[in-house]
């Protein structure tokens, strides 16, 4: 009799440790570091669920994890969204993950974007909103209006950072938080009072920081060149910016800006038109932003590329300094041009 006690009793210790390690050991067939199950607005998110557990091969058992799920109420409880697998991930622990919705978040880094289309395409490709119904969004002064922009405006919603979502997070939802974002951001460092002492509003400083963006990646100069856009602004000067050609046309790619490009029409076109354009034509960065709200006060009204092609700029307060030094670059450009194709000729 002791025999048979202590005989069923192993049986009965193999079963738990066996159903122990069924529930709590690694449950994963994929050898990536992580997969992902998506849940949409849909009552049927057991069938969602285990359609995707099922079709990738995520789990070795579905149909304990399918048991396991209904009987902790987890598919009553699952709410629409994102949940992360990791590899080794146990049939409980990704359960107990649907039952509480413990969700992963999506990262949304911003970084230089030009078009509306760009952050369309960004939040189709990671959020349950399709890239369609992003920018029919953010083509609709309608939808725009309450969040205070209009579609030129929209894109200075956009404040360079990483922030996180949830996957299902509407595209309207996705912009009031980056509403919200951008507001802080102008009420640090006197960033909103800084704006009003040049007489410009938190947009018209975003846009004129998104020129200075595009004409250089050397931060200890943006703020000259924010001051030549500046001071062009305060003569009523047209700011003739080359950057706002590139987008007016939309060739991002161009390396020169010829003649028959300064003529495109669009209000974008600042060889066309007074005055800054009506909206960014990028996203510019922060450091860019601040550059513009302490640039130097300076009598610059010209710049033209260095000579020695380290990248940096001359400034000038007059067009006969400011034609010297453009013949000064126009001249090594010329010969930078000839060597390279003589070098390029001397390798074939």
């Amino acid at each position: 009799m002791k025999r048979i006690i202590l005989i069923s009793l192993a049986i009965i210790i193999v079963v738990v440790l066996i159903m122990g390690w069924i529930f709590f050991g690694p449950a994963t067939k994929f050898s990536q570091p992580s997969r992902y199950l998506y849940v949409r607005d849909d009552p049927s998110a057991a069938e969602q669920i285990m359609r995707q557990v099922d079709t990738a091969h995520l789990i070795r058992n579905s149909s304990l994890f399918n048991f396991l799920a209904k009987q902790s109420k987890a598919w009553q409880r699952v709410k629409p969204g994102r949940f992360e697998i990791t590899k080794g991930e146990s049939i409980f622990s990704l359960v107990r993950k649907l039952r509480n919705n413990s969700q992963s978040a999506v990262r949304l880094t911003i970084k230089k974007i030009r078009v509306r289309e760009d952050i369309a395409h960004i939040i189709g490709r990671n959020f349950s909103s399709d890239s369609s119904t992003a920018i029919s969004f953010l083509s609709n002064n309608d939808s725009l209006i309450d969040l205070g922009v209009d579609t030129n405006t929209v894109m200075t919603l956009l404040i360079p950072d990483t922030y996180f979502f949830n996957w299902n997070t509407s595209v309207r939802s996705i912009l009031v938080r980056l509403k919200n974002e951008q507001e802080k951001f102008w009420e640090k460092n006197n960033r909103r009072q800084k704006a009003s002492s040049l007489n410009l509003t938190p947009n018209q400083v975003y846009t004129l920081a998104s020129i200075v963006e595009e004409e250089t990646n050397k931060n200890d100069e943006k703020g000259n060149v924010a001051s030549v856009y500046y001071n062009r602004l305060n003569k009523g000067m047209k700011l003739q910016a080359d950057p706002t050609v590139k987008y007016a046309t939309r060739n991002f790619a161009a390396k020169r800006i010829y003649t028959n490009y300064l003529s495109t029409p669009s209000a974008y076109n600042t060889y066309l038109n007074y005055g800054l354009p009506p909206g960014p034509i990028c996203t510019p960065q922060t450091t860019t932003i601040d550059a513009v709200l302490n640039m130097p006060r300076t009598d610059y009204l010209f710049f033209v590329a260095r000579s020695d092609f380290s990248g940096y700029h001359q400034f000038s307060d007059n067009f006969a300094e400011h034609q010297k030094y453009a013949r000064q670059y126009q001249e090594a450009l010329s010969e930078w041009l000839k060597r390279d194709s003589l070098n390029k000729n001397s390798a074939h």
